[in-house]
This record gives structure tokens, C-alpha cells and sequence, in this order.
């Protein structure tokens, strides 16, 4: 929402010189400055360009950003030869869709499945452990969707346990600790071994 205002904002003011190319000389009571319309049109054109400029800006930073994430979560997988590698860039996608922690859906699997090593046996592409192995997904990318569209409170179905709630709280009523004692702190540990929410660091180990 916040990209679409930016960019309305920026339009607005690159069509400011077809606007001003009508406007005549502006000729102030003094009579001692005058400021051409070919000026005013300058004017505008070099603010709608910087304007571009830093919105690009953004909008670049924003994709190193979750580029590095991925990496992150790939290099993780990795290191530890899981056969999730690759599903980084999926993971970080899904997990900003959502409003999810981007740490959240890779430190599940490695959890649940090892990072996709022992995946559920009797249904296909579930590494995550998703309705205790009896929910199968036709792709790695579908069970990702499907989890972390859960996860976020965005199924009508399941948000009323997820909606709303802290990473914490999404892992305990993943796992409730009357079920799996200490799920959630292990899965935070594993989240804060990919690296730093804010993503200072990476890879800790």
C-alpha cells in the first residue's frame, strides 16, 4: 500500500512540466527578476526525476535485502546438506506476504524434517510436518504457500489460531508445549542460527 501512495506521489509530480508548459513569464512587482517557463519546467523535471530516483532506491534495497535472506537460508540448508537448498528465495517470499518472521518457515522444517530429510513418508512435499503427515502438497513451493498462508492468519480456517499472534505464539499453537515441551524455544534457536531478524547477521554458525 505504502509502494502504491509512492508511486502516485512520484507521477503526480512528473506530470507537474506538461502542466507548466503553458504557464507564461512570472514577473514578481519589482520588475527585477523573471523567471521563464523554460526554468519552472527544469525545476520540475529535475524533482520528478529525483523523485524516481530515490523511489528506485527503495525499491532496490528492499530486493538486496530479501536477496541476502535467501542467501541466508540457502547457505543454512547448505552447510548442513538439506535438501531444502534453493527453496531460500520461496521461503522469504511467502514469509513478507504474509507478515511472517522471514526465519520462521526454514527453522520449521529443520525442525520438523531435517530440512526436507525426513520429510513425511506418506504424503508428498510436507516437510513441515502439516497436519501431523497426513496432508500431502502437489510441490515444495505449494506446502510453503499453504504453511506460511496459515502461519500468517490469512485462512479463514485456521486464523483464529494464528491471527494476530508473535512468532512465539505461532510455534506454540503450532506445537503446543503440553504436546512438544520447549518446541518453541528450539525453533527460535534454530531462526536466530540463520541469522538476525533485522538481518545484521547471518549464519551465526
Amino acid at each position: 500500500m505504502n509502494n502504491k501512495k509512492l508511486i502516485r506521489f512520484v507521477e503526480s509530480f512528473l506530470m507537474l512540466p506538461i502542466v507548466t508548459m503553458s504557464v507564461p513569464s512570472v514577473i514578481p512587482k519589482d520588475n527585477n527578476i523573471v523567471v521563464a517557463p523554460q526554468a519552472v519546467l527544469t525545476q520540475k523535471q529535475n524533482i520528478g526525476a529525483e523523485l524516481t530516483l530515490a523511489f528506485n532506491q527503495v525499491l532496490g534495497s528492499k530486493a538486496e535485502i530479501n536477496k541476502k535472506k535467501a542467501e541466508a537460508i540457502d547457505a543454512y540448508f547448505r552447510a548442513r546438506k538439506m535438501p531444502l537448498e534453493g527453496m531460500g528465495k520461496k521461503m522469504v517470499e511467502e514469509a513478507e506476504k504474509n507478515g511472517l518472521d522471514w526465519r520462521l518457515l526454514p527453522a520449521i522444517a529443520v525442525r520438523e524434517s531435517t530440512g526436507g530429510i525426513h520429510a513425511c513418508k506418506r504424503v508428498e512435499h510436507n516437510f513441515f510436518g502439516w497436519g501431523s503427515c497426513k496432508i500431502g502438497f502437489d510441490s515444495d513451493e505449494e506446502a510453503i504457500e499453504t504453511i506460511a498462508r496459515n502461519l500468517g492468519g490469512n485462512n479463514p480456517n485456521t486464523e483464529h489460531h494464528y491471527s494476530g499472534k508473535t512468532t512465539k505464539e505461532i510455534l506454540e499453537k503450532y506445537n503446543p508445549p503440553s504436546i512438544v515441551p520447549n518446541y518453541a524455544k528450539k525453533v527460535m534457536a534454530t531462526m536466530d542460527v540463520i541469522g538476525d531478524e533485522d538481518l545484521s547477521t547471518v549464519m551465526k554458525a
